[in-house]
C-alpha cells in the first residue's frame, strides 16, 4: 500500500508538519528525502532497505557514489541530492561557529566535527583555526591516514596557523574503530602539537575524537 493510502496523521510529511521532524523515525526521514517509491515498495520500505544495508545513517551518509547506487531504486541524482544536503549542513554549522565564540558553542563544534568526521574509513587529523576572540578562520582538513594511525607534522600544522595569524587551534580526528578512548600516540601527539605551537604563541584548547556517534574532548578529560 502507497504512503498515499496510510492515514494522515501517519503519513512522513503532515507527521512532520504535525508533530515536528524530532517525531518521526530514521526511516521516515529518509522517506521524506527520497520523496517517492519504486514499484512494489513505499519510499518508506525504500529507506528501511538503505538502512538494513548501512546500518546507520552515519554509515549511509558515508557511502561513495558505488555503495549507495548499489540499492535498488537508488541512482545519481539521489546521491547527489544527499551529498548536497550534507554539505548545506556541514556549511550551516560552519557559520555558527563563525558568527560567536567558539568556546562558548561546543555543541555546534562538536556537531560539525561529527558529521565531518564520523564514518570516515580513514583517520582524518582536522585542525579548526581561531582568532584570539576563539572565533572560527578556517577549518582544514591537514592530514590522512590508514585505518590505524596517522602521519601528522607539527611544522605543518605551526606554518597553517601562521598563514591564518591564528592564536588559538582545536585539533579533530576520528577513530573508525569507533572508540573514543585516546591512544597514547593521541596523547603524545597532542603534547608535541601544544609544545610546537606554543613556540609561535598559539594555544591548543581542545583535541576532540570523534568515534562512532559520540567523541571524547581532551580539555573536557582534563588532559590538555
Amino acid at each position: 500500500m502507497g504512503i498515499n493510502n496510510w492515514p494522515e496523521g501517519e503519513r512522513p510529511r503532515e507527521k512532520l508538519i504535525q508533530r515536528g521532524a524530532s517525531s518521526l523515525s530514521d526511516a521516515e526521514l529518509l522517506a521524506i528525502f527520497l520523496r517517492t517509491g519504486v514499484v512494489g515498495k513505499s519510499a518508506v520500505d525504500l529507506a528501511r532497505d538503505l538502512l538494513i544495508q548501512f546500518g546507520t545513517l552515519t554509515r549511509l551518509f558515508a557511502a561513495n557514489q558505488e555503495e549507495f547506487c548499489a540499492i535498488y531504486g537508488m541512482g545519481q541524482a539521489k546521491y547527489v541530492q544527499l551529498q548536497a544536503v550534507l554539505e548545506m549542513s556541514r556549511r550551516a554549522l560552519q557559520e555558527v561557529m563563525r558568527m560567536g565564540d567558539a568556546l562558548n558553542s561546543p555543541g555546534a563544534v562538536r556537531d560539525y566535527l561529527r558529521l565531518l568526521l564520523r564514518g570516515r574509513e580513514q583517520e582524518v587529523f582536522l585542525v579548526v583555526f581561531l582568532t584570539a576572540q576563539n572565533r572560527v578562520i578556517a577549518s582544514e582538513e591537514m592530514f590522512h591516514g590508514t585505518l590505524t594511525q596517522t602521519s601528522v607534522y607539527p611544522r605543518e600544522v605551526v606554518k597553517r596557523a601562521l598563514y591564518h595569524n591564528a592564536a588559538g587551534v582545536i585539533l579533530a580526528h576520528n577513530h573508525p574503530s569507533g572508540v573514543a578512548e585516546p591512544s597514547q600516540s593521541d596523547r603524545l601527539l597532542t603534547d608535541t602539537l601544544k609544545q610546537a605551537l606554543a613556540l609561535v604563541d598559539v594555544c591548543v584548547l581542545d583535541h576532540f575524537i570523534v568515534a562512532g556517534t559520540g567523541g571524547l574532548s581532551f580539555a573536557e578529560r582534563g588532559m590538555l
